[in-house]
This record gives structure tokens, C-alpha cells and sequence, in this order.
């Protein structure tokens, strides 16, 4: 009986709000500072040759990442409630957008990315530890389901983690770049000529466009934090905070480490990603360059999964609140307070993923889609803003209507360059998520209309 009644209070009480800021800046800095840390400097570098254009990409992406932060951090405090991008799209453009996102989400993208990083930290620790190829699978799974499993137990403590390895990730970057410059391991003279373009290098237009995708792919993830809404304390006021705050670190640590790479490793000597990254560790840390430079990728990519694994089962877990997935997963933990059985759909999809061994291929293909969604969430504050709803208690998106408008500019022109590298992929990302209708359908057909207005009047006032 007190077990009947716990699981009911749970339900009615919804996910437990123990989120500070400190978590919430932890989980936009550490889902965005992965591997690409380490291998996208390479390749910008490469394709603008100038220090000056390099540094103009990185402060121009941040700044409009910043402008797209501003605009989240409004949604937040409208909505707040977990789910993010979501909510965001179900209270703004109906219930079909969101299910089309988080049909994407659930079977696709969030299983692909999680499959990514835990198979990228085994395969770095066994570059360390020597053990043969067929271990790395069962320690990317292990991988996953230690996150899931403390991320059930208790969203508190997950957090916990996830703080002190963000705040371990930035600190290693930091403490990489001081020992580059501090110990004069390169060379000023690289840095020479500062603006002009090195012999090599992309026609200017065409090397900003490159540098635009790379950089905006770096911050990827930023927004995710928005999902735990619904367990941040004082979302109107964190959120908006959090998101600023975890960009602005973001910026920082890349411009910062790419001039730390470009200091120590002249241009010309740069032949590839991968050699690049041989070709610092060895002036960092000599013959034990390779191994020191897996163990800080593991620990930026350990942060990074922490983050996505608490983050990710939110949207599923809102889905099903809203009546657009099986009730079942709307269901608080009794004892925990978690989603716990979201949180399980993520794990044993990534799982699966990780033994199919096809989850690179499958994230080319969807992130067209996921960036039109994004784009859909940040107009959505145009929309709100025409309706008025729950103004009063938000923290409105400073210099609207130009906040918004600058980052939905980078993102048309990240767009028309995605789509005309990769079209194929486009196309197929597109229809398959298109493909989810029939089942938007299915769960449609058994939910009363009324449910959409009272989502939205809702979220108002709890906004």
C-alpha cells in the first residue's frame, strides 16, 4: 500500500529540482568539449592559414552560440519543465513537431552520439591499456549503463560527477595551454604573418565557410542542458545564467587552445588531424606524448557522455507525459525520483548501436534535421513573444528581435553549406524522421485535443 501511495506522490511531484547553476553550467560546457577539441583546430587551421581568421570564426560562432543561449534560456524559463527542444516545439508548433524531434532523438540521434563517445574513450584507453579489438565494444556498453545506472539511482549525485569532471576537463585544457606557453615548448614566429592567408590554405570565403560548420559542430550540444528544466532550482533565473555562462567558457577554451596548438606546431608541419595530435603530445610530453594526450581526450569525452546521458532521457521522459509515447516512461522512481525507465531507452538503444557498430554513419544523416529543429526552438521565442505568455516571471532575451535573428542567420548559412556538402545525407535524415508520422499518428489518434491548449497554459503559468 505505502509503495502504491509513494509512486503516486512521485508521479504528482514530478522529477525532484536539485540542480544549481554550477550543474547546470557543468552540463552545457561538458557536452560540448569532446574530441573535437583536439581535431578541429587541425583542420580550421589548415583551411583558413591565418591566425586572425581563425580567431574571428571561433568569437563570431561564440558570440551568435551566445545569442542562441539568450533565446534558450528564455524557453527555459516559459517552460520550465524537462524535455527542452521538445517542449519548446510542442507548446509552440503542435504536437506533431515535437514527436518528429523526439522520434529522432529516442531511436536515432541520442543512441548514435552516446554509441560515439563510449566506444571513443575505450578505444583511447585501450591505445593505453593494449587490449584486443573485441574488448572495446563490451567496455563502451559498460560504459553506458555505469551513467545510466548512477543517473537512475540519483540525478543529485550524477550531477556531481558530471561538475567535477567538467570542471577536471577545463582545468587539464587550462593547464595544457599554461605549460605551452609558460615553458616556451613553440614558437611566436608561427603566429607570422598574423593575418595574411598561408600558401595552401582555401580562398577566404570558402575557408569561412568550412571554419563556420566546424566551429558551430564544436559547441553542438550547448542547448541539451535546457532538457533538465524540470530539475533545475529556479529555472527562470539559472537557465538563462547557465547557458551564457557555459558558452562563454566554451569560447575560451577553444580560442585558447587553438592558439596553444598553433604555437607549438608550425602550419606547414600539419599534414592531418590525427598527425596533428601526434605532433603536440610529442612537444608537450615527448616519447610519452600519446599517452598523455589519451588520457585528456578520456577525460573530456567522459564529461561529455555524463552530460548526455543525464540530459538525453528527458525528452522521452516529456513524450510520454504528454501522452506522444508509452505512459510507462512518464513514471517518477518512487524511491530515486528519477525517469528511471527513460533513462533505460537510452542505454539499451546506445547498446545496441555499439554492437551494430554503425552509429558514425547514423549521426551523419540527422545532423541537418537536428539543426533545423534547433532553429525551430529559437524562432519559437517570436512566437511567445506575440502571445505574451508568462512574461512576467521570465527573464526576456536581451536585444530581441536581433538576439534571435543573429543566430538563426548562422544557422540558414550553416544549413545551405550542410546541404550542399552533404545532400544525400540531408535527404535521408530528412526522410527518415518524416517517416515517424504513421506513429505520430498512432499515439494521436488515443489523445484528447484538449490536451494542447492545457500544455500550453500550462507551461505559462508555470513559467
Amino acid at each position: 500500500m505505502s509503495t502504491t501511495i509513494n509512486a503516486a506522490a512521485a508521479r504528482a511531484a514530478g522529477p525532484r529540482r536539485e540542480l544549481g547553476l554550477a550543474s547546470a553550467v557543468a552540463a552545457v560546457a561538458g557536452e560540448a568539449i569532446a574530441v573535437g577539441i583536439f581535431l578541429t583546430p587541425a583542420g580550421m587551421a589548415k583551411a583558413l592559414g591565418s591566425p586572425f581568421w581563425l580567431l574571428v570564426v571561433w568569437l563570431a560562432v561564440g558570440a551568435m552560440t551566445v545569442c542562441g543561449a539568450l533565446c534558450y534560456g528564455e524557453l527555459g524559463g516559459r517552460f520550465p519543465r524537462d524535455g527542452g527542444t521538445y517542449v519548446y516545439l510542442h507548446e509552440t508548433f503542435g504536437r506533431g513537431a515535437a514527436f518528429l524531434y523526439g522520434w529522432m532523438c529516442m531511436l536515432v540521434l541520442d543512441p548514435g552520439v552516446t554509441a560515439s563517445l563510449a566506444v571513443g574513450i575505450a578505444l583511447y584507453a585501450a591505445y593505453i591499456l593494449h587490449w584486443p579489438a573485441q574488448v572495446t565494444k563490451i567496455v563502451g556498453i559498460g560504459l553506458i549503463w555505469v551513467f545510466c545506472l548512477s543517473n537512475i539511482f540519483s540525478v543529485k549525485v550524477s550531477a556531481g560527477v558530471l561538475r567535477w569532471m567538467t570542471w577536471l576537463k577545463l582545468g587539464v585544457l587550462t593547464l595544457l595551454t599554461l605549460w605551452a606557453f609558460v615553458f616556451r615548448l613553440g614558437a611566436w614566429s608561427n603566429f607570422i604573418p598574423f593575418v595574411a592567408q598561408r600558401t595552401g590554405s582555401l580562398p577566404l570565403i570558402p575557408a569561412l565557410g568550412a571554419g563556420l560548420v566546424a566551429a558551430f559542430y564544436s559547441f553542438g550540444g550547448w542547448w541539451d542542458v535546457s532538457k533538465l528544466a524540470g530539475e533545475v532550482r529556479e529555472p527562470a533565473r539559472t537557465l538563462p545564467r547557465a547557458l551564457v555562462l557555459g558558452v562563454l567558457a566554451v569560447t575560451a577554451i577553444y580560442v585558447l587552445v587553438s592558439a596553444a596548438f598553433w604555437y607549438l606546431v608550425p602550419l606547414e608541419k600539419v599534414t592531418s588531424d590525427e598527425a596533428f595530435v601526434a605532433q603536440v603530445g610529442d612537444v608537450l610530453f615527448g616519447a610519452a606524448g600519446g599517452t598523455a594526450f589519451a588520457l585528456i581526450v578520456i577525460v573530456c569525452m567522459l564529461g561529455s557522455l555524463a552530460a548526455l546521458v543525464i540530459s538525453a532521457p528527458r525528452v522521452y521522459f516529456a513524450m510520454a507525459e504528454d501522452g506522444l509515447f508509452l505512459p510507462a516512461f512518464a513514471r517518477i522512481h518512487p524511491r530515486f525520483g528519477t525517469p528511471a525507465r527513460a533513462v533505460i531507452i537510452q542505454g539499451v538503444t546506445a547498446s545496441l548501436l555499439v554492437l551494430m557498430g554503425t552509429f558514425q554513419q547514423i549521426i551523419a544523416y540527422f545532423v541537418f534535421v537536428a539543426v533545423v529543429f534547433l532553429a525551430l526552438a529559437v524562432s519559437a521565442v517570436f512566437f511567445l513573444r506575440r502571445r505574451a505568455l508568462g512574461d512576467r516571471n521570465v527573464i526576456l532575451t536581451p536585444g530581441y528581435p536581433f538576439t534571435p535573428l543573429a543566430f538563426l542567420l548562422l544557422v540558414a548559412l550553416l544549413l545551405v553549406l550542410v546541404a550542399a556538402h552533404s545532400p544525400r545525407e540531408a535527404l535521408l535524415g530528412s526522410t527518415v524522421v518524416l517517416a515517424g508520422l504513421p506513429v505520430y499518428l498512432l499515439f494521436r489518434r488515443n489523445l484528447p485535443d484538449v490536451q494542447a491548449g492545457q500544455s500550453v497554459s500550462q507551461g505559462a503559468m508555470n513559467g
